[in-house]
Parts: C-alpha cells; structure tokens; sequence
C-alpha cells in the first residue's frame, strides 16, 4: 500500500482569501518564463524576438492555462 503525505494545499490565508500551492508554483513557472526568455533574447541578440513579444507569449500562455 502507498503512503501518501497529507498536507495543507493552502500556502497562505489571508482572511478569506486562500492562496494555493498549485498557483504559487503556476507564478513561479510565469516568472521563470520571463526572465529566462529576457535573459535569452540579451544573449542572442535577436531583431525577432523582443520584450513585446516576449510580454504577448506569457499573456497568451496565462490564458490558455
């Protein structure tokens, strides 16, 4: 049989607004996305990609999950 941790999927509650694990890890993948994609249009110096493009993925990106 497996043994499975019970914990609370509630990060933080702040009266009756709950913050959940699942959207603090779904914030952390956004701003990752941000800065490695800045990082990497520096990096590249690529005329295709810019910070507006970049800004237009993440917007599309939210709303598709």
């Amino acid at each position: 049989m497996l043994v499975h941790p019970q914990f609370n999927p509630v990060a933080l509650q702040l009266g009756p607004l709950a913050i959940h694990w699942y959207g603090l890890m779904y914030l952390a993948g956004f701003m990752a996305f941000l800065w490695l994609g800045r990082k990497r249009i520096a990096a590249l110096n690529d005329r295709r990609i810019d910070a507006k493009l970049l800004d237009d993925l993440l917007f599309y990106g939210v709303l598709g999950v």
